[in-house]
């Protein structure tokens, strides 16, 4: 059965917030590795933000929209080496 939307959008909230704790920059931030990292946490952020204000105005799908965008910025910079990441669990598929 397909997960309800509202758990998933739970679901994918909490992991794009625990992905944000967890991602540190990897490259001195004076580099352009280093702004292009930080432009990544800047666009995760507001997707997470973005998701939120969905949410309270009970806009589900793009608040589940929002959540997995924040979610790609982080995963997409974690694999091109701009996070430093947990290697381990369910946070990143580096």
């Amino acid at each position: 059965m397909p997960a309800d939307l509202e758990e998933k959008t739970d679901r994918y909230e909490g992991l794009l917030a625990e992905a944000l704790d967890a991602a540190e920059i990897a490259p001195p931030e004076d580099t352009p590795m280093g702004e292009a990292a930080a432009e990544c946490l800047e666009m995760a952020t507001s997707y997470l933000e973005d998701g939120r204000h969905f949410r309270e105005n009970d806009d589900l799908v793009n608040a589940l929209a929002s959540f997995s965008y924040g979610h790609a910025w982080l995963d997409a910079g974690a694999r091109v080496g701009l996070f430093d990441v947990p290697r381990e669990g369910h946070l990143f598929t580096v």
